[in-house]
């Protein structure tokens, strides 16, 4: 009688595939579907070792209980998903995926398809570049490397980050943060590279690797353009693990090229790998690079996130991140390209005047961010 009272979740497990007494293909409790969908969810958050001492245990209670053939059918599911054992049978559709080694996390797909149902319905600003001349452009490409670097903490006065990008004057104190923001620029004022846009997910990851690694190509210690090697978090917030960077990459571009703006793919892109992470660092700068690529693609001008607006930017993200909110994420992104298209960059003295008159170079609290001409400050960014 011992076998009887084995671990009740290897027995759960053995007891939902057991068929009903009158041939039904229906399990007894939960269907074929759901169970694949928990075990993938196992391996999903507690990895194969989990995994593998569930068929351990099951294997043993099944003798005991006069279940072998529903063990062999629970070992051919989780085989499937370990690929060591063929996949024919699965019915989820993430047994599946993750048995064509394109697992993806679930949970963030629900997160991308409610962004996605918000984008169509909330039509975001666009405004034209009006910026032609060379040498403008390369101001506008210098002041979002230096705000998009500054605000993830590799932070240059204006007058350092300019020598370091247009004298090459790399300080011997700071060469590697020097770097980062030389390799953002360099990107960021490429616009041959900027105008490439993924046609399909495999170009999404060449595109994210190659500008990645230009990104951060002196810090060989964090993997430039390589997957990231570990899980990434931010506060309470733990991102998707590395073996379903590629498979929730893929989904989630799935959702962006059907959208039909450029808006709202600049939008969806930033989100989704700022919410992937796919990198051990460097996510929040790359995310950036992408979302502004679909805008200068399209000709239109790019958004850029000053220094005194940085909660309110990682405030949205969280906010739909956390809770599935998107409304101020996307009041955000509407708000700082209004703010990105108010400012002249045709000059640099001009341009850096008018974004100290906005208070873009302030540190959040200690000001509001003025947008030229809408006599909006910066409590009206996201809310």
């Amino acid at each position: 009688m011992g076998a009887l009272f084995i671990a009740s979740q290897p027995r759960a497990f053995l007891e939902n595939i057991q068929r009903t007494r009158s041939g039904a293909s229906s399990s007894k409790a939960i269907p074929r579907k759901e169970l694949e969908e928990r075990l993938e969810r196992l391996l999903r958050l507690r990895g194969e070792k989990a995994l593998n001492a569930l068929r351990d245990d099951a294997r043993r209670a099944a003798k005991g209980l006069g279940l072998l053939k529903e063990f062999k059918a629970l070992d051919k599911i989780i085989g499937a998903m370990l690929k060591t054992k063929p996949a024919s049978g699965l019915k989820s559709s993430r047994a599946l995926a993750r048995a064509a080694g394109e697992a993806f996390d679930p949970d963030r797909i629900r997160l991308f398809e409610s962004l996605f149902s918000a984008l169509r319905k909330t039509p975001l600003r666009e405004t034209a570049e009006p910026l032609a001349r060379s040498q403008a452009l390369l101001t506008l490409a210098f002041f979002e490397a230096y705000f998009s670097n500054y605000i993830e903490g590799t932070r240059f006065e204006v007058d350092e980050a300019r020598e370091i990008i247009f004298e090459g004057k790399i300080p011997s104190a700071r060469p590697k943060d020097a770097h980062d923001v030389l390799g953002t620029y360099r990107v960021v004022s490429n616009l041959s590279e900027l105008r490439k846009l993924p046609q399909d997910a495999g170009k999404l990851w060449a595109l994210l690797s190659t500008r990645h690694e230009a990104i951060l190509n002196a810090r060989p210690e964090t993997g430039p353009g390589e997957i990231k090697s570990e899980l990434n978090r931010a506060g309470e917030t733990v991102f998707v693990a590395p073996d379903l960077v590629h498979g929730t990459l893929a989904k989630g571009f799935e959702f962006y090229k059907v959208l039909d703006s450029p808006s709202a793919r600049a939008a969806f892109m930033m989100f989704l790998i700022s919410e992937v992470q796919p990198f051990n660092d460097g996510n929040g700068r790359i995310a950036r690079v992408m979302m502004n690529a679909e805008l200068v693609a399209a000709g239109l001008r790019r958004i850029i996130i000053p220094t005194v607006s940085r909660d309110d930017y990682f405030g949205a993200l969280r906010a739909h991140s956390r809770r599935a909110e998107p409304a101020a994420y996307l009041r955000m992104i509407d708000k700082a390209q209004q703010f990105s298209a108010s400012i002249d960059f045709s000059d640099f003295a001009s341009a850096r005047r008018a974004l100290e008159a906005a208070n873009a170079f302030k540190d959040p609290g200690e000001a509001r961010l003025m947008i030229p001409g809408s006599g909006q400050g910066h409590d009206e960014l996201v809310e």
